[in-house]
């Protein structure tokens, strides 16, 4: 089902498909991202991250879980980080929450048609274009794609392996069922930054192209109700930040 898209809706099914990243536009707009293809997955598969730490040691790190409040027009929605098995993206979400990073930015991307796909926020520009600039190296942070396969003892990191580079969907520890929470990219895969999406509905085609973190455990009926500008009123962390290790 997987192929190359341009940077163009084509049909609704495909504009469902099209996850607003770090970098291109949305279907709102005439344009929206292309998932990468083999060549891009290949050339970007080397684990990096922004300044050049090891996976081993990458921070912020999640080593457990940890539970996020956050309020979304008024009403909580309660989202269970998982350090166990996404130990850098859970890290590096529950950072962000704990900075106050959050607090006050939009949801500029909610996708309900042809069925309920995603609601995605995070851009501090609103727009989907932009990232979280880390104070102490006035430079966004970008973290790699971190995907553990189920039954694995360790994440495979820097490298798609759903459909997007191999035409299969893998079977993954964290899969995108309906409540998952997940971090967008543009094309390369070691792109994400602060932006995140929430899944409507059972989207594993998505799976090994994108890492899921946790799962929204109450509050859901709130996330279903989120139109394109809602705001995110405040998030915070309600338990297991004793776990984030900066």
């Amino acid at each position: 089902m997987m192929m190359k898209l341009e940077k163009r809706c084509l049909l609704p099914l495909v504009c469902v498909f099209l996850i607003a990243t770090t970098t291109l536009f949305g279907c709102s707009s005439e344009q929206a991202n292309s998932s990468p293809d083999s060549a891009t997955t290949a050339q970007n598969a080397t684990p990096a991250s922004a300044n050049g730490a090891t996976m081993d040691t990458y921070k912020p790190r999640l080593n457990g879980t940890a539970v996020v409040e956050m309020t979304i027009n008024g009403s909580p929605v309660t989202i269970e980080v998982d350090g166990n098995n996404a130990p850098v993206t859970a890290g590096n979400f529950v950072d962000l929450v704990q900075r106050g990073f959050y607090n006050g930015l939009t949801f500029h991307r909610v996708v309900k048609d042809p069925q309920p796909f995603v609601v995605q926020g995070g851009d501090p520009q609103g727009r989907g274009t932009g990232g979280f600039i880390d104070p102490a190296t006035k430079q966004e942070r970008n973290i790699p794609l971190e995907i553990k396969l189920k039954d694995e003892k360790e994440p495979i990191y820097g490298q798609a392996i759903g459909q997007q580079a191999t035409a299969r969907t893998p079977v993954v520890a964290l899969p995108h069922k309906r409540g998952a929470v997940a971090m967008a990219r543009s094309q390369p895969p070691n792109s994400a930054s602060s932006q995140f999406y929430f899944a409507l509905s059972d989207i594993n085609f998505l799976d090994g192209d994108y890492a899921v973190f946790g799962y929204v455990t109450k509050g859901m009926d709130v996330v279903d109700k989120i139109k394109q500008g809602d705001r995110i009123d405040s998030a915070k962390v309600v338990s297991g930040l004793e776990n984030l290790k900066k």
